[in-house]
């Protein structure tokens, strides 16, 4: 659910703040005034593609920032999976655009690419009409659709880790028989690795200790006459620090004598000369044991040397610390190999025999799931047929086409969600062949077609993605947009749904209503958005039905309109 939304120099928007609520949101406002600017900006903060023309004239940059929460379970598995913690399910969105065209994406304030950022919001988003993230296109969703529709969601799942057990172990058989041609060449390879690392025998934090020595050795000369300097200014000069706080501490003494108020200068005084004693003393043993080593010197230079060959010779990346744990994991990853190559030989049998029985498995699980999408199939597209009639398509066909995908023997072709080939098809107008959802024009038909197989699949599951319709209204009017009221409440019942409407029998509906306005301040265009009161409300139901707010007939029409269906759902 998307909870706030803060945009800043996008289009005509110069800076905006908005709140909103679960259920039926509705966005409406004046022609040109700006609404399918909002919906731009989610587009682009959920991963559309970034436009530098979308950035507000005379700004450097833009940024669009949201706070969502969500309890989909795959969107947060794929946090949790790099990594990325939620408190009660809350997630921080960001992302900018710089006129550079540079731009940058950050979720719970961890920098993401823009595929990653449109994977993940994916999972808590479903947005339709003339922008990107039109799921609908896309022929895996057809999939999900269909599965969601079947309740087949957890037998898809199931089949699924099977088919990957299945595929790994195949990689592993493939590996084997790979290696088998350079096997010894590889074991003799890996062996050498281990036996020179181990032979290093490296301790953590080695170099920065060797580089500390290194330098104290190299620089002997010069440590040493600075420690002398030292020396000269704490004890063993004419003018030292020593003699200097020996005097001022007698004669603080037989001051704080004559006057008690200057006992506590008086002891610090006197910690400050044993302080510089001490200090003279270590200073002293360390110049005694201070002694040019150059045998020390090669001993040292030569380890750090090699250290830095081995290095070179194993690891890939450059890097700056942990080079000794690096190369530590990089023996144990060698000493794994060795063994899973020695072993490859004796498991080869073994793993033939379980991907085998696992191919059998999964061929018949593929069997099962092909003939229950074709059974839900069928009613997946009565279903839709069915409600996209009712949306200003009366001739209009949907079919959902599940076939099964088979080599030229016959045997099926196995993939990670089964053996079928899935597309939604249709036909706008009687007397129409059939087509791929992706070849229609228009992107109101399209939002329909959405909301009708959202109807259908909703009803049957708990899908909680924010769904947003932009150009749903789109051609429309009458009877056709009281229908599509009349699905979007009904979809909107335990989800949030935003819609962008012109029409004021889909703007009645609405649980909570948006205002998108234009006006001008300090001669500049600027877009604004506020949420509506019951009276604002009301007025602005009646400028849709008349253009005109203040006409006691358009205001009458209004009134009648929210009695009639203001926060009301009919479900049948």
């Amino acid at each position: 659910m998307l909870n706030e939304l803060s945009i800043r120099n996008y289009a005509l928007i110069e800076n905006l703040s908005l709140s909103f609520e679960d259920s039926l949101t509705i966005l409406t406002g004046e022609t040109g005034a700006g609404k399918s600017i909002i919906v731009g900006a989610l587009s682009f903060l959920l991963g559309g593609k970034a436009d530098v023309s979308s950035i507000r004239a005379g700004a450097e940059e833009a940024l669009i920032q949201a706070e969502v929460s969500t309890k989909n379970k795959d969107a947060l598995a794929w946090l949790q999976s790099r990594g990325l913690e939620t408190e009660a399910g809350q997630v921080f969105l960001r992302r900018s655009l710089k006129q550079s065209g540079k731009s940058s994406a950050y979720i719970q304030n961890t920098a993401v690419s823009r595929a990653e950022l449109e994977e993940f919001t994916s999972f808590i988003f479903d947005l339709h009409g003339q922008h990107a993230h039109e799921s609908l296109l896309k022929k895996e969703s057809h999939r999900v659709y269909l599965d969601n529709f079947g309740k087949l969601d957890a037998e898809v799942e199931t089949y699924n880790k099977i088919f990957l057990e299945m595929a790994e172990k195949k990689r592993l058989l493939e590996a084997s028989l790979n290696a088998g041609k350079d096997r010894e060449v590889r074991l003799d390879i890996l062996g050498f690795a281990v036996e020179e690392i181990d032979k290093a025998a490296l301790k953590a934090g080695e170099i920065r200790d060797l580089e500390a020595e290194l330098a104290r050795l190299a620089d002997f000369e010069k440590l040493s006459s600075l420690i002398n300097n030292t020396l000269d200014a704490l004890s063993d000069g004419s003018e030292t620090i020593l003699s200097q706080s020996r005097h001022a501490r007698a004669s603080a003494e037989a001051a704080s004598q004559i006057d008690p108020s200057l006992e506590n200068n008086r002891r610090r005084l006197e910690a400050l000369f044993y302080e510089a004693e001490d200090l003279a003393g270590e200073f002293r043993a360390y110049r005694d044991e201070l002694k040019a080593d150059p045998e020390r010197l090669e001993e040292v230079s030569e380890r750090l040397s090699h250290i830095r060959r081995l290095q070179k010779k194993y690891l890939k990346a450059p890097l700056d610390s942990g080079i000794e744990e690096a190369l530590i994991t990089y023996r144990n990853e060698a000493a794994s190999e060795i063994e899973a190559l020695s072993g490859l030989e004796e498991n080869r049998d073994k793993l033939e025999a379980e991907i085998k029985a696992l191919e059998q498995d999964v061929a018949k699980r593929a069997l099962v799931l092909s003939s229950k999408r074709n059974s839900a199939a069928g009613g997946l597209g009565e279903g839709i047929t069915a409600i996209i009639s009712k949306l200003g398509m009366p001739k209009a066909r949907f079919e959902a086409h599940s076939v099964q995908r088979r080599r030229e023997n016959g045997s099926l072709i196995c993939g990670p969600y089964g053996a079928d080939e899935i597309e939604f098809l249709f036909s706008a107008n009687a007397g129409e062949p059939l087509k791929e959802l992706s070849r229609i024009a228009s992107g109101g038909e399209l939002s329909r077609v959405m909301l009708a197989i959202k109807t259908v699949v909703l009803t049957e599951n708990g899908d909680s993605a924010t769904i947003i319709f932009d150009e749903i209204d789109t051609g429309i009017g009458g009877e056709v947009a009281l229908a599509v009221a009349e699905y979007l409440a009904k979809i909107a019942v335990g989800r949030q749904v935003m819609v962008v409407t012109h029409l004021a029998s889909i703007a009645v509906r609405a649980t909570h209503h948006l205002k998108v306005e234009k006006d001008e301040s300090g001669g500049r265009t600027i877009t604004s958005v506020r949420a509506l009161n019951r009276e604002e409300r009301r007025k602005e139901i009646a400028r849709m039905l008349a253009g005109d707010s203040g006409g006691e007939a358009a205001l009458a029409h209004a009134d009648a309109l929210l009695e009639k269906y203001d926060n009301k759902v009919k479900i049948e």
